[in-house]
């Protein structure tokens, strides 16, 4: 059972809520990507016939005991040896991969352009995860075995975890125990303090643990989905801790969680919030530079942030680092970024005005129906059939405490995704300037993840080419999306990809990973490096955080991380 568990940690760790495109997605879009189904379906009953022909052909065998289909051995699901050896089992997973390979067949027989081959992939996928034999108690001999096993306890147990499911988790299956964490105690314990406190945000100030300090401090802008102490889950993998180990002083934004009330505030209100941020570390440190890092939405926000500062004039920024982070989408680099339409966002539009804000729990959902296999059934096999608890694992943990999304902030991500606004030079209006990356001069770093299928890292990579800055530096960490960040030393298996040549970086990421040379190790080491030659000299370390005009208030993680809404 250990190993299951272990499954479930790595595949909910790749798979954690992202804001982009994808909030834009409205039924309608997933209605018309099946009604396209069949609409083709229909326009040729011959090729139907072909298909339902070879289909009934694969049935035939399996009746008489003379199919070869076999499960794909990576495919988790059939993994128990019962699927092979026992005859009614073997058949009924023959049964599903029967109706998989001729629900695959057909569709590559569609005459589809590649937009509508991917919405067709996408609902079917959707749909095969679905009627999987292995999601009911009669198609799971795992969970037959661990019914008798336990005396029929995990029945119980499995019946007991759904209740709680529909009662206290909106009909979510759980994909996390959250009774092991609590926030300031075994989870987010970097000391520090808020400095600074407004409607929309708390600034933290983490406690300095060298002697010398950096000049030059370093600011985290987080997504505004998510809380911020991602970034010191524990001190094992936290970055803060990693940034004060090393001399950098370290302030972090913790957004605050909008209310329906808070509907109206936009990207000109994160941007002012980002500005304002920048003043007072500014004050605090007596540093006229502030280098700046953010992932995924978080570095859309900052990257406005960047265009908006070097349009005003304002040189407060001093580096730019951006992390799992995409600025110039294509509607192809996710198979479910097919369903995106004008008419779906327009909708979605619509419905987040009128309510105010997307709740927390509705962007969940609709991210896990994105991905059912991984972020649903693993759970109801696990929880309900099994009748275990989900795993206890931090960014799990983290994952599910999400925040809501205010209306008029979905709105301006969308409008950044629909006028690929970053890659036009003054061209869309957005924060109260028009967006131009292209004056941002700020020596850049910028990360993407191998296996990362929520930003793809050739789509991070096409950042590279966006900004003004004459020093860009590229790093492809061997992980998936929130693992590329979280990767901390002491991993046998981290590895990272770097250019070999200093210099300009090529236009393509194809070009790119041609010149490039693997690293054994965390790139965690050689962000600190980058980052340490361009944050100035060395100072004494302040004795407390804050100052005169900032002094210190709560804790960390500060007020606004426990605030429920």
């Amino acid at each position: 059972m250990a190993q299951g568990t272990v499954k479930l940690e790595n595949e909910a760790a790749q798979s954690t809520n992202a804001l982009g495109p994808l909030v834009g997605v409205a039924r309608e879009d997933f209605v018309s990507a099946v009604a396209l189904l069949l609409r083709e379906t229909a326009s040729d009953p011959n090729r139907l016939m072909k298909h339902a022909r070879t289909w009934g052909e694969d049935m035939v065998k399996i009746m008489t005991g003379k199919s070869e289909l076999k499960p794909d051995p990576k495919d988790k699901r059939f993994m128990d040896p019962a699927w092979q050896y026992n005859p009614f089992l073997r058949a009924g997973a023959q049964y599903y991969l029967a109706v998989q390979k001729g629900m695959r067949n057909w569709l590559e027989d569609l005459e589809l352009d590649e937009l509508e081959r991917n919405r067709a992939n996408f609902i079917a996928n959707i749909i095969l995860d679905g009627i999987a034999p292995t999601n009911t108690l009669a198609g799971n001999p795992m969970a037959q075995k661990q019914i008798i096993n336990s005396g029929g306890l995990s029945l119980i147990k499995g019946l007991q975890n759904a209740y709680n499911d529909i009662v206290h988790n909106k009909g979510m299956v759980s994909q996390v125990d959250k009774r092991p964490f609590k926030l300031g105690e075994n989870i987010a314990t970097s000391k520090g303090n808020v400095v600074h406190r407004t409607e929309m945000y708390e600034l933290i100030h983490y406690a300095p643990t060298t002697d010398e300090v950096y000049e030059i401090p370093q600011l985290t802008i987080p997504p505004q989905i998510n809380k911020m102490y991602i970034n010191d889950l524990s001190p094992e993998k936290s970055i803060i801790k990693w940034q004060v180990d090393n001399g950098l002083q370290t302030f972090v934004i913790s957004w605050r969680n909008p209310s329906k009330e808070q509907g109206h505030w936009d990207m000109a209100d994160y941007i002012a919030s980002c500005e304002e941020a920048l003043a007072v570390v500014s004050e605090i440190s007596g540093s006229k530079k502030v280098n700046v890092s953010a992932g995924c939405s978080g570095g859309q926000t900052a990257s406005v942030l960047a265009s908006k500062l070097a349009a005003t004039n304002n040189p407060v920024l001093g580096t730019l680092t951006l992390m799992v982070c995409v600025l110039h989408p294509k509607q192809t680099d996710i198979e479910a970024g097919s369903l995106v339409s004008e008419n779906g966002m327009a909708l979605a539009r619509q419905r987040a005005a009128k309510a105010g804000i997307i709740k927390a729990d509705d962007l969940a959902r609709g991210f896990a129906w994105l991905r059912p296999n991984d972020l649903i059934w693993n759970y109801v096999i696990n929880n309900y059939l099994l009748g275990m608890d989900p795993p206890a694992f931090d960014v799990l943990f983290w994952n599910a405490d999400a925040t809501n999304l205010s209306a008029s902030l979905m709105g301006d991500f969308l409008t950044l995704y629909e006028t690929l606004a970053f890659t036009k030079q003054g061209e869309v209006e957005m924060a109260d300037h028009k967006v131009d990356l292209s004056k941002v001069t700020s020596d850049l770093f910028i990360l993407g993840g191998v296996t990362d299928h929520i930003t793809p890292w050739k789509a991070t990579y096409r950042s590279t080419q966006l900004f003004g800055s004459k020093h860009v530096t590229y790093v492809l960490s061997q992980s998936g999306h929130m693992q590329a960040i979280l990767n901390p030393p002491g991993n046998p298996k981290a590895k990272y990809y770097v250019q070999k040549k200093k210099g300009k970086l090529p236009e393509t990421a194809d070009e790119w990973l041609q010149g490039t040379e693997e690293v054994k190790g965390s790139w965690w080491p050689f962000w600190m490096e980058w980052i340490q030659a361009r944050s100035g000299g060395k100072v004494p370390a302040p004795a407390e955080v804050g100052s005169k005009a900032h002094p210190p208030l709560e804790s960390a993680p500060g007020l606004y991380v426990v605030e429920e809404v």
